[in-house]
């Protein structure tokens, strides 16, 4: 009995070691190391989605783990719509691609524009480096100073696109405070819009007041613009300049607002595909805050007059459900503003 009890247990440890160990999952660091994460942006090169993909794409590598190069990529199209259609069904969901989602594309999906191909709560969001604060300005020679000078004298107003930001703000505003802002639209990029400004093609155009800091400081300084009208957060350098939520005092008019301005609470998002493992999606998060206090960082935002107030994963995707979540009606009426 005793030998036979011997031998059992010796035919066990040969057993156990004869089973093959379990695969260890590549660590996250193990993963990224020598590779190329592409960070992608809707727009052409030149206006303020290009420079903070830019910027961020220097510096979020040094805090991925395994510190992987990052490859800034500009994929035009739709205002943004090709890129963001793209890194949701086609990019690998491996944690190599990372996108920087027009903010006003959660607002496309809830009103049903046609192209849309992701659902915007499903992305696995990353995070903003601030909230943003969009304006309506007029040209210095147009005579049109004021919110009420626009509800007076028909202004033209040039657009990105067919259906971002800058087309829909200035047709709500016509809707909801009766303004007369007449469209061109189709313009590439804010590069070719701002130099339409200056052409005289156009007389008004949307933009964040960031943008305007970063990429036109001049035409601030030397008042060739005016600006009208703020909605988002009130920066201190605006005073003087009336808010859209107090113009606007009916509630269905408030709905339909807080579905075109979805993208104030997104600011310059940056999202990556669904599917993606779950520990690269929080290391990438965990990086891009570490960014955000990187000394060298927050000297290249202060240059560009670009406020740092991080907006986190989960407030950028509360914001895109608070889009999606609107009333039937209010979407409706905010659909005319699409071409």
């Amino acid at each position: 009995m005793f030998k036979r009890n011997i031998l059992l247990c010796a035919l066990l440890a040969t057993t156990a070691f004869a089973v093959p160990p379990v695969a260890r999952a590549d660590s996250v660091e193990d993963f990224y190391r020598g590779k190329t994460v592409y960070a992608l942006v809707g727009v052409s090169p030149g206006g303020e989605y290009d420079f903070q993909l830019r910027l961020v794409s220097r510096f979020l590598g040094k805090y991925i783990p395994g510190r992987p190069n990052v490859v800034a990529q500009n994929m035009t199209g739709a205002t943004g719509m090709v890129m963001a259609n793209y890194l949701y069904r086609v990019a690998p969901k491996d944690g190599t691609y990372i996108g920087l989602i027009q903010n006003g594309l959660p607002t496309s999906q809830a009103v049903g524009l046609e192209g849309i191909q992701f659902d915007a709560v499903k992305y696995n969001w990353i995070g903003s480096v601030s909230p943003s604060t969009e304006t309506m300005v007029t040209w210095k020679t147009t005579g049109v100073k004021t919110i009420e000078d626009a509800q007076k004298q028909e202004v033209i107003a040039g657009a990105v696109g067919s259906s971002g930001i800058t087309l829909t703000f200035p047709m709500m505003l016509n809707d909801v405070l009766g303004t007369k802002f007449k469209m061109v639209m189709g313009y590439t990029g804010s590069g070719p819009l701002n130099l339409a400004m200056e052409r005289g093609e156009v007389s008004a155009r949307n933009s964040s007041w960031v943008s305007w800091k970063a990429a036109k400081p001049e035409w601030i300084a030397n008042k060739d613009i005016n600006i009208l009208i703020y909605s988002g957060p009130k920066p201190s350098d605006l005073d003087g300049v009336p808010g859209l939520d107090d113009l606007v005092k009916n509630e269905d008019d408030l709905q339909v607002v807080r579905i075109v301005t979805a993208g104030n609470r997104l600011g310059h998002p940056f999202a990556m595909s669904p599917g993606v493992p779950q520990e690269r999606v929080d290391a990438i998060r965990q990086a891009f805050r570490d960014m955000m206090k990187d000394p060298d960082f927050i000297k290249e935002t202060d240059a560009a007059k670009l406020e740092i107030d991080p907006v986190s994963a989960q407030d950028l995707e509360k914001a895109a459900m608070g889009a999606l979540g609107a009333s039937e009606k209010a979407k409706q009426r905010a659909r005319k503003y699409f071409q």
